[in-house]
């Protein structure tokens, strides 16, 4: 489905019914990253986007900031009448998520590999297509990830995209985060490299009513590695 948000179209995708669940995705990624998670929870309405700039949705005509796609966020929801929503967001789709969160009414926020200071790191890309194979079911999602991890990273991205890049990166979001009073749950990857668990850490330290779950051997994508404990957990908490 297509919608027209800050004079751009934007896609996104809906299905299931119940209360609200919104997934975003990570930087260079699209709505098919997040659908295995999004597939585990039909009992909810799941609404999953292309961040502007990723996937089928149009790229900013000016260098955006995480303000900007929170506001983005905010008029598709607006739009779509969905209020107070359990908000899930991977890496850069959890910074926009923190953002949301701390001027917005969420129910929980689950936050997966994204601090509030994001460093540009080496990809995981490899390593995580590796290990997942490792775990029983998680071939298909293996094939789905390859095409989409580090899909739009900073070599391939267009003048803007990489403009856009070097914005989010570099934004220090911990004054967000101090004022989110939902409970939020950070679910993180110990061998994650791209956000250090040391980063979760520090998250866990300055929220109002955070916890982590630090999940053992694995990358900047365990809710992925992890899918059938990543969902149990997130079935006692949301």
């Amino acid at each position: 489905m297509i919608s027209i948000i800050k004079d751009l179209k934007l896609n996104y995708i809906q299905y299931g019914e119940g209360e609200d669940i919104v997934l975003l995705h990570g930087w260079g990624q699209e709505i098919q990253m997040m659908q295995p998670l999004g597939n585990e929870f039909t009992d909810y309405r799941i609404t999953i986007l292309d961040f502007p700039g990723f996937g089928f949705s149009e790229e900013p005509k000016e260098s955006w900031f995480i303000e900007d796609y929170c506001e983005a966020l905010e008029s598709l929801l607006k739009e779509l009448k969905i209020k107070k929503p359990i908000v899930m967001g991977h890496s850069f789709g959890g910074r926009v998520a923190i953002c949301y969160a701390s001027r917005n009414p969420v129910s929980k926020l689950v936050l997966f590999g994204s601090p509030c200071v994001r460093k540009n790191r080496k990809s995981m890309k490899e390593s995580f297509l590796k290990s997942v194979k490792k775990f029983p079911g998680m071939g298909k999602i293996a094939e789905v990830a390859k095409q989409y991890i580090g899909s739009t990273d900073y070599k391939n991205a267009s003048p803007m995209m990489r403009n856009i890049l070097v914005n989010v990166v570099n934004q220090d979001l911990s004054e967000y985060a101090k004022r989110i009073s939902c409970p939020t749950l950070l679910i993180w990857g110990t061998l994650d490299e791209a956000a250090p668990i040391e980063d979760a850490r520090m998250l866990e330290s300055i929220l109002q009513d955070g916890a982590l779950i630090e999940l053992e051997g694995c990358t900047h994508y365990a809710y992925l590695e992890a899918l059938p404990r990543v969902v149990s957990i997130l079935r006692n908490f949301i």
